[in-house]
Protein backbone atom coordinates (compact mmCIF):
# COMPACT_ATOMS: atom_id res chain seq x y z
CA UNK A 1 0.00 0.00 0.00
CA UNK A 2 1.39 3.43 -0.89
CA UNK A 3 1.60 6.42 1.45
CA UNK A 4 -1.54 8.10 0.09
CA UNK A 5 -3.63 4.95 0.61
CA UNK A 6 -2.13 4.49 4.07
CA UNK A 7 -3.00 8.09 5.01
CA UNK A 8 -6.59 7.54 3.82
CA UNK A 9 -6.91 4.31 5.80
CA UNK A 10 -5.47 5.94 8.93
CA UNK A 11 -7.91 8.83 8.49
CA UNK A 12 -10.81 6.39 8.24
CA UNK A 13 -9.60 4.54 11.34
CA UNK A 14 -9.52 7.83 13.25
CA UNK A 15 -13.23 8.19 12.42
CA UNK A 16 -13.94 4.73 13.85
CA UNK A 17 -14.05 2.77 10.57
CA UNK A 18 -13.45 -0.84 11.64
CA UNK A 19 -13.25 -2.05 8.03
CA UNK A 20 -10.31 0.29 7.43
CA UNK A 21 -8.70 -0.97 10.62
CA UNK A 22 -9.06 -4.57 9.40
CA UNK A 23 -7.00 -3.50 6.37
CA UNK A 24 -4.24 -2.25 8.69
CA UNK A 25 -4.43 -5.46 10.71
CA UNK A 26 -4.10 -7.53 7.54
CA UNK A 27 -1.05 -5.54 6.40
CA UNK A 28 0.81 -5.27 9.74
CA UNK A 29 -0.24 -8.28 11.82
CA UNK A 30 2.53 -10.53 10.50
CA UNK A 31 5.20 -7.91 11.18
CA UNK A 32 3.93 -7.44 14.76
CA UNK A 33 3.85 -11.21 15.30
CA UNK A 34 7.39 -11.58 13.99
CA UNK A 35 8.90 -9.01 16.34
CA UNK A 36 6.78 -10.27 19.27
CA UNK A 37 7.86 -13.86 18.76
CA UNK A 38 11.51 -12.87 18.50
CA UNK A 39 11.31 -10.87 21.70
CA UNK A 40 9.13 -13.20 23.77
CA UNK A 41 10.25 -16.59 22.38
CA UNK A 42 6.82 -18.06 22.99
CA UNK A 43 4.24 -18.41 20.23
CA UNK A 44 1.16 -18.17 22.46
CA UNK A 45 2.51 -15.16 24.30
CA UNK A 46 3.47 -13.56 20.97
CA UNK A 47 -0.10 -14.04 19.71
CA UNK A 48 -1.40 -12.35 22.85
CA UNK A 49 1.10 -9.53 22.35
CA UNK A 50 -0.15 -9.06 18.77
CA UNK A 51 -3.73 -8.68 20.02
CA UNK A 52 -2.66 -6.23 22.71
CA UNK A 53 -0.53 -4.26 20.23
CA UNK A 54 -3.35 -3.98 17.71
CA UNK A 55 -5.75 -2.91 20.43
CA UNK A 56 -3.32 -0.18 21.49
CA UNK A 57 -2.93 0.88 17.84
CA UNK A 58 -6.73 1.17 17.50
CA UNK A 59 -7.02 3.18 20.72
CA UNK A 60 -4.15 5.54 19.96
CA UNK A 61 -4.27 5.91 16.17
CA UNK A 62 -5.41 9.50 16.69
CA UNK A 63 -1.99 10.22 18.22
CA UNK A 64 -0.03 8.96 15.19
CA UNK A 65 1.84 11.64 13.26
CA UNK A 66 3.45 10.82 9.92
CA UNK A 67 5.79 13.76 10.49
CA UNK A 68 7.36 12.06 13.52
CA UNK A 69 7.74 8.48 12.24
CA UNK A 70 6.77 6.05 9.53
CA UNK A 71 3.63 4.10 10.40
CA UNK A 72 5.55 0.81 10.55
CA UNK A 73 8.06 2.36 12.96
CA UNK A 74 5.21 3.62 15.15
CA UNK A 75 3.69 0.13 15.26
CA UNK A 76 7.11 -1.41 16.00
CA UNK A 77 7.42 0.98 18.94
CA UNK A 78 4.04 -0.05 20.31
CA UNK A 79 4.80 -3.76 19.83
CA UNK A 80 8.16 -3.33 21.55
CA UNK A 81 6.53 -1.62 24.55
CA UNK A 82 3.89 -4.36 24.76
CA UNK A 83 6.59 -7.03 24.74
CA UNK A 84 8.60 -5.14 27.36
CA UNK A 85 5.53 -4.92 29.57
CA UNK A 86 4.99 -8.66 29.20
CA UNK A 87 8.64 -9.36 29.99
CA UNK A 88 8.45 -7.22 33.13
CA UNK A 89 5.44 -9.16 34.38
CA UNK A 90 7.01 -12.55 34.07
CA UNK A 91 10.09 -13.86 35.76
CA UNK A 92 13.36 -13.36 34.05
CA UNK A 93 13.82 -16.43 31.92
CA UNK A 94 16.61 -18.81 32.80
CA UNK A 95 18.03 -21.55 30.64
CA UNK A 96 15.76 -24.56 30.76
CA UNK A 97 17.20 -28.05 30.28
CA UNK A 98 14.90 -28.63 27.29
CA UNK A 99 16.20 -25.51 25.52
CA UNK A 100 19.78 -26.51 26.22
CA UNK A 101 19.12 -30.03 24.92
CA UNK A 102 17.59 -28.62 21.74
CA UNK A 103 20.52 -26.26 21.18
CA UNK A 104 23.06 -29.05 21.71
CA UNK A 105 21.13 -31.34 19.37
CA UNK A 106 20.99 -28.67 16.67
CA UNK A 107 24.69 -27.94 17.00
CA UNK A 108 25.82 -31.59 17.32
CA UNK A 109 23.81 -32.69 14.29
CA UNK A 110 25.50 -30.20 12.00
CA UNK A 111 28.99 -29.40 13.24
CA UNK A 112 30.51 -29.92 9.80
CA UNK A 113 28.26 -27.42 8.05
CA UNK A 114 26.44 -24.26 8.96
CA UNK A 115 23.05 -24.79 10.55
CA UNK A 116 20.12 -24.37 8.20
CA UNK A 117 18.75 -20.83 8.35
CA UNK A 118 15.58 -21.75 10.21
CA UNK A 119 17.46 -23.79 12.83
CA UNK A 120 20.07 -21.06 13.17
CA UNK A 121 17.33 -18.49 13.72
CA UNK A 122 15.89 -20.69 16.48
CA UNK A 123 19.26 -20.94 18.19
CA UNK A 124 19.82 -17.20 17.99
CA UNK A 125 16.28 -16.48 19.18
CA UNK A 126 16.71 -18.71 22.22
CA UNK A 127 20.10 -17.19 23.04
CA UNK A 128 18.82 -13.65 22.56
CA UNK A 129 16.00 -14.32 25.02
CA UNK A 130 18.63 -14.44 27.77
CA UNK A 131 20.07 -10.99 27.04
CA UNK A 132 19.27 -7.92 29.09
CA UNK A 133 16.09 -6.16 27.95
CA UNK A 134 17.74 -3.29 26.05
CA UNK A 135 20.27 -5.62 24.44
CA UNK A 136 17.53 -8.03 23.41
CA UNK A 137 15.39 -5.30 21.90
CA UNK A 138 18.27 -3.73 19.98
CA UNK A 139 19.55 -7.14 18.83
CA UNK A 140 16.08 -8.27 17.73
CA UNK A 141 15.26 -5.08 15.86
CA UNK A 142 18.68 -4.87 14.19
CA UNK A 143 19.80 -8.41 13.52
CA UNK A 144 16.49 -10.28 13.27
CA UNK A 145 14.16 -7.57 11.91
CA UNK A 146 16.77 -5.72 9.81
CA UNK A 147 15.96 -2.21 11.02
CA UNK A 148 18.58 0.52 10.84
CA UNK A 149 19.85 2.42 13.88
CA UNK A 150 17.74 5.49 13.09
CA UNK A 151 14.50 3.47 13.18
CA UNK A 152 15.65 1.59 16.28
CA UNK A 153 16.30 4.95 17.94
CA UNK A 154 12.80 6.17 17.12
CA UNK A 155 11.30 2.96 18.50
CA UNK A 156 13.37 2.70 21.67
CA UNK A 157 14.34 6.30 22.37
CA UNK A 158 18.01 5.23 22.58
CA UNK A 159 20.83 7.27 21.08
CA UNK A 160 22.87 5.87 18.19
CA UNK A 161 25.78 5.38 20.60
CA UNK A 162 23.63 3.39 23.06
CA UNK A 163 22.24 1.29 20.21
CA UNK A 164 25.72 0.43 18.95
CA UNK A 165 26.91 -0.34 22.48
CA UNK A 166 23.95 -2.60 23.28
CA UNK A 167 24.26 -4.36 19.94
CA UNK A 168 27.99 -4.96 20.48
CA UNK A 169 27.43 -6.40 23.97
CA UNK A 170 24.56 -8.57 22.72
CA UNK A 171 26.68 -10.00 19.90
CA UNK A 172 29.55 -10.73 22.29
CA UNK A 173 27.25 -12.52 24.74
CA UNK A 174 25.69 -14.63 21.99
CA UNK A 175 29.13 -15.54 20.60
CA UNK A 176 30.23 -16.57 24.09
CA UNK A 177 27.14 -18.76 24.57
CA UNK A 178 27.69 -20.40 21.17
CA UNK A 179 31.26 -21.26 22.20
CA UNK A 180 30.06 -22.65 25.54
CA UNK A 181 27.62 -24.86 23.64
CA UNK A 182 30.46 -26.18 21.52
CA UNK A 183 29.82 -24.23 18.34
CA UNK A 184 32.77 -22.51 16.75
CA UNK A 185 36.49 -22.90 17.17
CA UNK A 186 38.62 -21.02 19.67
Amino acid sequence: MNQVELAQIIGACRKGDTKAFRTLVRDYQEMVFSVSLKMLCDEDEAKDAVQETLLRVWRSIGNYSSEKAKFATWIYAIATRVCLDRMKHRRRRVAFPEEERLLRQLIDNDEERHLENREWASVVRVLSSHLGRKQQIVFTLSMLEGLDNEEIGRITGLTAEKIKSNLYVARQKIKKQLKLLGYGKE
